[in-house]
């Protein structure tokens, strides 16, 4: 079966990234991204910004809209913030659950644009402070992520591009086939699909590459999921998906997959596994900025 993420940017009519799946994860996510970039990205709008007016905030592949609800209220200041997504139906879940107020109390408003992220070009981010993107870059191609940095960077936009998977996997306790099935996900996240190579793993560091390249500051941070006990569920549901994938690219791993399954189930039910999924963040401040 396919990963639950695996269609966020996939061609049009095909399914998208499961609302559940979104829901499941939010609070590992929120827990991962790091929150020292955020004090960063306040003093760069403080900077950058005009005196009452709001900071235009474009969030990319917003799915339900884990981002702006996690963002949002860390920021002061008046924010709109436009949604883009190819769902109409997550577009209108993010847009109704978005916060009204930021840090401070000023006001927060949404508005909502369907379509593919991939095309925007510096024209489109006119007047963008900033673009985010939560858990989007690995399905994007070189081309595709060197674009949308030349697209910020041109603009001026700072870019805050969170829980980008980095291929790093640890589980506890250890289990003989555990890499066997890690290098075989990977591969399946940088597999080559209808004529796109994927970034998969490689994308955070490919994006700071990128950014860095046109002048930007960069800094990137560690953001990985932590799953014990308390998210049993989220880590049985990325256990299946983590297998399944990996043996869709190496079929042969089909052999054995069942009884790992089964004893990495037994071990999450029964609270004695540890999982940690890497991921990193990456922040990229426009050429100039303070």
């Amino acid at each position: 079966m396919p990963a639950p993420w695996d269609a966020r940017l996939s061609s049009p009519g095909s399914p998208v990234c499961a609302p559940d799946w979104l829901a499941l994860r939010e609070d590992a996510d929120a827990a991962a991204r790091a929150p020292d970039l955020v004090e960063l990205v306040r003093v760069h709008l403080a900077a950058t910004a005009r005196p009452g007016a709001p900071v235009v905030i474009r969030d990319l592949g917003c799915g339900t809209g884990s981002m702006g609800r996690w963002l949002a209220p860390r920021l002061p200041g008046p924010q709109e913030w436009v949604l883009h997504d190819r769902d109409p139906g997550l577009l209108a879940s993010a847009a109704a659950t978005m916060p009204s107020s930021a840090a401070d109390g000023a006001p927060v408003s949404a508005r909502t644009q369907e379509g593919d992220f991939t095309y925007l070009r510096s024209a489109d981010l006119s007047g963008t402070a900033l673009v985010t993107g939560s858990a989007v870059l690995d399905l994007l191609t070189a081309e595709q992520l060197d674009g949308l940095a030349a697209a910020c960077v041109e603009a001026g936009a700072a870019a805050l591009l969170t829980l980008s998977v980095t291929g790093d996997v640890e589980l506890a306790p250890t289990d003989s086939l555990d890499a066997a099935f890690a290098d075989a996900f990977n591969a399946h996240q940088r597999r080559r699909t209808d004529g796109r190579r994927l970034l998969g793993p490689d994308a955070g560091a490919v994006a700071a590459d990128l950014f860095a390249r046109r002048g930007a500051a960069v800094e990137t941070r560690p953001s990985p999921w932590r799953l014990g006990a308390d998210q049993a569920e989220l880590a049985e549901e990325w256990l299946r998906a983590w297998i399944a994938a990996a043996c869709a690219q190496q079929p042969d791993l089909g052999r054995c997959a069942g009884p790992y399954l089964e004893r990495r189930l037994e071990a999450c039910r029964a609270g004695r596994l540890r999982l940690v999924v890497g991921h990193v963040d990456v922040l990229a401040l426009p050429p100039g900025a303070s």
